[in-house]
């Protein structure tokens, strides 16, 4: 386990600086050797059910406008959908938290976000993307809410960081919604990564969100992890299909 430390966020103290960086986000919190904040997983046991951003988004601007101001939603929140839906120029979790956290106030809790890491993405960029998504769910959960730290990779040349902001031998979420994973590259690529995260983080909950219907998770489980699904819309769109359409 790589040695860890705690920094002092000094850009949020210096008198007549504006915190463009969101420095106030990772106040106190632990950092890797990578610079990359822990983002804890503070929920104690799994969800009973997940609820897309922008749905939350829509659910509150409902209950608000109907004056239900202290209406409560018995689910997590999780950002795997489409980046523009909670990362664009007037939906960024990022330049906007405190809009967002004020919804997150009405649910149990959160997976922490999940902005994109593709494989073509510059690498600066995936670190970025990674560092905003822990540095979030640190800042959620240092205000009281219950976060559920996402693990995410790429090819091999992100595992050497990417798996520095998750907790060990934790409950973890992870997206497979939009993977490709029926693709052979594709699959091999994201079983190699999955193993490599168990042996680095050992989880002892894996909670899926899309299809877990694959033989690297049946391959986790007889290791002794305990794979949670919930069917994304796509999922459950597919198997209400006909054999013949």
């Amino acid at each position: 386990m790589k040695k860890q430390t705690i920094h002092q966020t000094s850009a949020i103290n210096r008198a007549g600086l504006t915190d463009i960086w969101n420095a106030f986000m990772v106040e106190k919190a632990t950092f890797s050797n990578h610079d990359i904040p822990l983002c804890p997983t503070t929920a104690k046991t799994p969800p009973k059910k997940l609820i897309g951003y922008d749905e939350a988004k829509t659910i509150h601007r409902k209950m608000i406008r109907d004056k239900n101001f202290d209406y409560h939603i018995n689910a997590f929140i999780h950002f795997y959908i489409d980046d523009s839906k909670f990362d664009g120029k007037r939906t960024s979790f990022w330049l906007y938290p405190d809009k967002v956290i004020e919804i997150i106030s009405h649910f149990n809790g959160i997976i922490a976000p999940d902005p994109s890491t593709y494989a073509d993405f510059p690498d600066p960029l995936k670190r970025w993307n990674y560092y905003r998504m822990n540095a979030f769910g640190f800042w959620v959960a240092s205000q009281g809410h219950e976060v559920i730290s996402n693990v995410r990779w790429n090819t091999s040349d992100t595992w050497s960081y990417c798996f520095d902001g998750n907790p060990h031998n934790s409950m973890l979420c992870l997206g497979t919604v939009a993977s490709g994973l029926k693709y052979k590259l594709n699959y091999d690529q994201f079983a190699s990564g999955l193993f490599k995260m168990n042996e680095i983080l050992k989880p002892h909950t894996l909670i899926v969100y899309g299809s877990s219907n694959y033989p690297c998770f049946d391959d986790l489980h007889t290791m002794g992890v305990n794979i949670i699904t919930f069917k994304s819309k796509t999922c459950m769109y597919y198997e209400r299909r006909k054999p013949d359409e």
